[in-house]
């Protein structure tokens, strides 16, 4: 079982920035890939970026060049640096763990998420 525990989510103003973290209860290299959704308000959720192991790295088109994910071995956290913020960035921003290992039937795990609110 792999518990994350997202912080860093707020209410901020259009052009802002924000950082999201997610700390792991197991080593980050200890996964396939770990990465960050979001689910706006009546939407689904949706891919924000995946780092996978090995180090290629997926972003949804609508945050490239605005958003870098980053990882802290040492600490088992993944980062969300979010710039110039957008309205339509708004929404609940998950962590997903995908371990190479499953357990009881599963290997994805996901965070309890953080609320990001940008206002115009």
């Amino acid at each position: 079982q792999v518990q994350l525990v997202e912080s860093g989510g707020g209410l901020v103003q259009a052009g802002d920035s924000l950082r999201l973290s997610c700390t792991a209860s197991r080593s980050i290299f200890s996964m396939n890939a770990m990465g960050w959704y979001r689910q706006a308000p009546g939407k689904q959720r949706e891919l924000v970026v995946r780092i996978i192991s090995g180090g290629s790295i997926q972003y949804a088109d609508f945050v490239k060049g605005r958003f870098t994910i980053s990882g802290d071995n040492a600490k088992n956290t993944v980062y969300l640096q979010m710039n110039s913020l957008k309205p339509e960035d708004t929404g609940v921003y998950y962590c997903k763990a995908e371990s190479r290992y499953i357990v009881a039937g599963r290997n994805e795990y996901w965070g309890q998420g953080t609320q990001v609110t940008v206002s115009s």
